[in-house]
């Protein structure tokens, strides 16, 4: 991932992930579409929203839904990213505990984290990839004591399940073999996808329903 600054970018830069082909060329691009303002992360104060929509990057291993950080969170993307024909959803990804959360908080995030993921590759019958930062990071603001990035990277299947998975603390480059055909036979014993009632959709477009 790289943050170039953008002319048009008010108030800074804009958080891109770019994937390299094979031979070298670029294959395309992705901007960060969600930007968090939470304690720790005031990424609204220096990033700018991405202007390329959900679109997924043709590569010569197929169609790739790449996303970044807190784009994570939302299903939204996920579902979009796979309308548009994504076979795989990556997203590439820095998160960790703020240093004054309670063991239990931590866990408690952690797992939400993972479930999220793993929740995207059922909902859509994919394979999800999570790539997450390690080590420690201190505030030079001095507001809070630093961030512990959890780690954990890992690659879910297409039912959700845990194909493989890095450790908490070390950095580590894993090679995990992933069938992108397994997806059309989930999709078809678990059709989530297929029946999906787009004709009572509509208001998902909007921020809240009105009554």
């Amino acid at each position: 991932m790289y943050s170039p600054c953008s002319k048009n970018a008010l108030p800074g830069c804009i958080n891109t992930a770019v994937v390299i082909e094979k031979d070298g060329t670029v294959a395309g691009k992705y901007r960060k579409m969600h930007i968090p303002d939470d304690p720790a992360y005031y990424e609204k104060f220096y990033f700018t929203p991405g202007d390329l929509g959900f679109e997924p990057i043709q590569t010569s291993l197929g169609n790739l839904g790449v996303m970044v950080c807190w784009d994570q969170w939302y299903p939204e993307a996920a579902r979009l990213m796979a309308m548009a024909g994504a076979e795989i959803l990556i997203y590439p990804t820095a998160i960790g505990w703020e240093s004054t959360d309670t063991d239990d908080e931590k866990l408690r995030q952690m797992f939400a984290w993972q479930i999220a993921q793993r929740a995207h590759a059922v909902a859509n019958g994919m394979h999800v990839v999570a790539c997450n930062r390690t080590g420690y990071e201190p505030d030079p603001s001095g507001v809070t004591n630093g961030i512990q990035f959890w780690g954990n990277s890992f690659v879910a299947g297409p039912q959700g399940e845990i194909l493989a998975q890095a450790s908490n603390d070390d950095d580590e480059n894993m090679i995990v073999d992933i069938d992108l055909s397994r997806s059309e036979t989930v999709r078809r014993i678990w059709p989530f996808f297929r029946d999906r009632r787009i004709d009572a959709f509509g208001d998902l477009t909007k921020r809240w329903r009105e009554e």
